[in-house]
């Protein structure tokens, strides 16, 4: 059961959140003032080629040059740069290619000084969006992505998703669409054209003629560097690409977005218009659906999982570490081996969320608890490339290593979501910084779940007033679940003179208690 949350903000800035069951899994945010996203084709100018790298640095209208490897030039190139160069000067008026003479195609093992000038204009495309200190990585390799297929200019080539299992179904399509593609164009077909009649993919792949049709237009009198096709706006382009029949709502909070969305809807997937709501409750629409709360819990360095377990994630400039650990969870299986291969399921399960959710890219390193079976070993390999099934980014695990490491590669193609997750000391010690309180409290149950476990008779809980007031107030509030999870009432005792982030349990004798 999937739903897609989507939030819209006073300046204009669109935030999208997926989720699956109820729980976070994506979460992506439209800038307004994003000018380079993913899809978006530009008109530029080559700046120079460096021979050493086998690239060129090249003008797009950002503070730096961007970046175009010689493989990402695609075989076509000499026939991109004649038609740009006839399509500019005006002595091209018909956009179709069918009676365009293709130019003959680069050596692949070529060199970038032999095929690309500096100052020569040419169409570019954005693949991966600025980051860091970098500018944005770019192809030359054009392709315009609809509901069903993928249209690739000065290409023959009609190719189907892997995602496609079934031969049959993939020669039906190849079929199809070979019938109605127009000369000089190629095609792709996406995953969600399975079992799509041949009016649908037609009409799709019309509208994406259409798009072709208006950047060359306005590619004649375009100056480099330009914008000449824009990708759809970041509500149409999430849709297109992950809605299915497992959506079960769309919930908009602005009446604006919520009309443009249930036209799209519409259009691409009539019976499921009526999944699309408009949100008009006064509780914020995050907060109604819990949203807030997950993200102020998901994106600190500790992740909480289920039965004490946690996640350490650590970023660095080169890769990002995942340390699993077992925390205070008893062990009520048989062997350590079984204990060991239950937490390191769990956590492959909230790792392969966490990647998603982060959009975490490059290379990954996870250390698991270690497993000494081989069988137990190829098990949690499965199981992991399994979950991460889902995600659309392009990804490469690796077998656990001789030292339990299981290495993954994940293709990064914006900037990763970074979220603050502590605020302000509100005892002002010179600007310092604290975890906010529902992340502390995901400290204080667990150690109260270690406290249940060692079987405590009665417990006290002495605290900062502020914890004590976010843990009782409201129902059902914070100590209500714990009483409804472990049948055991927690008295809260507020002390004035402890720190924001000082806690302390008591037993039945008023003695304090030490959580190893």
């Amino acid at each position: 059961m999937n739903e897609l949350i989507i939030r819209s903000s006073s300046n204009n800035d669109v935030d999208f959140a997926l989720l699956k069951d109820g729980k976070l899994i994506e979460l992506q945010k439209d800038e307004d003032d994003n000018k380079f996203s993913v899809g978006d084709v530009f008109i530029a100018k080559i700046r120079k080629s460096v021979p050493g790298l086998n690239a060129a640095f090249v003008n797009v209208g950002y503070e730096k040059d961007a970046f175009l490897h010689y493989h990402d030039l695609g075989p076509k190139l000499p026939s991109l740069l004649k038609f740009v160069k006839s399509v500019s000067t005006g002595k091209l008026k018909d956009y179709s290619l069918k009676n365009f003479p293709f130019e003959k195609d680069i050596d692949k093992n070529g060199s970038i000084a032999d095929v690309l000038k500096s100052n020569q204009s040419t169409l570019v495309q954005i693949v991966k969006e600025p980051i860091s200190t970098k500018g944005p990585r770019i192809s030359s390799e054009l392709s315009i992505a609809g509901r069903y297929i993928v249209l690739v200019p000065f290409s023959d080539r009609i190719s189907v998703s892997q995602k496609i299992e079934t031969k049959e179904e993939k020669d039906r399509l190849k079929r199809l669409v070979r019938s109605i593609t127009p000369k000089g164009f190629g095609v792709i077909i996406r995953t969600v054209a399975e079992g799509k009649k041949v009016a649908e993919l037609d009409k799709d792949l019309q509208n994406l003629l259409s798009r072709w049709t208006a950047m060359c237009k306005k590619l004649r009198n375009a100056k480099p560097p330009s914008k000449v096709l824009g990708e759809m706006n970041k509500a149409s382009s999430i849709l297109r690409d992950i809605f299915n029949d497992s959506f079960t709502s769309i919930v908009v909070d602005d009446e604006t977005l919520y009309y443009q969305i249930k036209d799209y809807v519409q259009e691409i997937a009539p019976k499921k218009e009526s999944i699309v709501k408009l949100h008009q409750s006064k509780v914020p629409i995050f907060e109604k659906y819990g949203i807030d709360r997950q993200i102020k819990t998901s994106f600190g360095k500790t992740v909480s999982m289920a039965k004490g377990a946690y996640l350490i994630i650590e970023h660095t400039e080169a890769l990002h570490v995942i340390d699993v650990n077992s925390g205070n969870r008893s062990n009520k299986s048989k062997n350590q081996e079984d204990t060991a291969l239950e937490v390191n399921l769990l956590a492959a399960t909230e790792m392969a969320r966490q990647l998603r959710l982060r959009d975490m890219g490059g290379i990954i390193v996870v250390d698991f608890i270690d497993l000494t079976r081989a069988e137990n070993r190829r098990k949690l390999f499965n199981h992991l490339r399994d979950e991460m099934k889902d995600d659309r980014a392009k990804h490469k695990i690796l077998p656990p290593s001789k030292f339990g490491l299981i290495q993954i590669t994940r293709q990064r193609v914006r900037p990763e979501i970074d979220i603050k997750t502590k605020e302000e000391n509100p005892n002002g010690i010179n600007g310092s910084e604290v975890e906010a309180p529902i992340g502390l409290v995901q400290k204080i149950t667990q150690d109260l779940e270690q406290l249940i476990k060692k079987d405590y008779k009665k417990v006290t809980l002495n605290t900062h007033p502020f914890i004590a007031a976010y843990l009782t107030k409201g129902f059902p509030s914070v100590r209500s679940k714990w009483f409804l999870d472990h049948k055991k009432w927690v008295k809260i005792q507020p002390r004035d003179a402890y720190t924001y982030l000082e806690y302390h349990f008591l037993d039945k004798d008023g003695n304090e208690i030490t959580i190893k």
